[in-house]
């Protein structure tokens, strides 16, 4: 109900769905449609807390500059970030019903004023992140965002760490000082929720997921061909 209650809203919500306790201090929180949560997820969010000296979150956005619903319902991808949780036990389960990271910041800075949120991105969301197109004025918008947030930014299969440094070179320079470059593995920069949805769908396990979320998958029949969201 409450995430239904969040899909609906016009006005911007940020729903916690693993405790009701308030996020505080340096937190690492990673904006996702998390369809499915993957290792690769749960990687990142805690390699990007060691380098904050923090916390970390994942970030539901119900609602997407790009992209449909499609795959598994919202409420089902909260049930499977808590099933991850269970073996991160510091991950803080979250949801917001805004579309780009400029916003998604706003209403957790309101929510949780006691935080400070550093945004996990990858290749593609930060490209997005630096897309004149999503703005009326992104130089006004963006000037804010960095004054509260820092960025730290990943490499993932399809983007070398030296693609990233070079985008961040050419397009982001003005905030290179609250920005954080963080080389991943090579092992979790291949795990995709792509490989993992391919894999469900006929019928095989994959090693993107850990087993708590493997086992929902499973039972919830997700992602096999033919079936609706939720």
């Amino acid at each position: 109900a409450r995430i239904r209650l969040l899909e609906l809203a016009t006005a911007p919500v940020v729903e916690r769905f693993d405790a009701p306790s308030p996020l505080t201090g340096p937190v690492a929180v990673l904006p996702s449609a998390f369809n499915p949560p993957t290792r690769a997820h749960l990687h990142l969010l805690a390699a990007s807390a060691e380098v904050l000296g923090g916390s970390s979150a994942a970030l539901l956005t119900t609602r997407n500059v790009d992209k449909g619903l499609s795959g598994a319902s919202h409420v089902q991808r909260i049930e499977m970030l808590l099933a991850a949780s269970a073996a991160c036990r510091s991950l803080a389960v979250l949801a917001a019903n805004q579309a780009r990271i400029v916003d998604q910041a706003t209403v957790l800075r309101e929510s949780y004023p006691t935080a400070a949120f550093a945004f996990v991105l990858g290749h593609d969301t930060l490209v997005r992140l630096f897309e004149p197109s999503y703005y009326a004025d992104m130089a006004a918008e963006l000037a804010p965002f960095f004054e509260h947030h820092r960025l730290v930014v990943t490499n993932r299969a399809a983007h070398s760490i030296a693609e990233v440094e070079a985008f961040l070179s050419a397009d982001a320079a003005p905030f290179a000082d609250r920005i954080t470059v963080l080389e991943i593995d090579d092992h979790h920069a291949s795990l995709s929720s792509t490989a993992a949805r391919l894999h469900a769908a006929s019928g095989r396990d994959t090693p993107s997921l850990t087993p708590e979320v493997a086992e929902y998958v499973r039972a919830q029949g997700l992602y096999r061909e033919g079936q609706p969201p939720g």
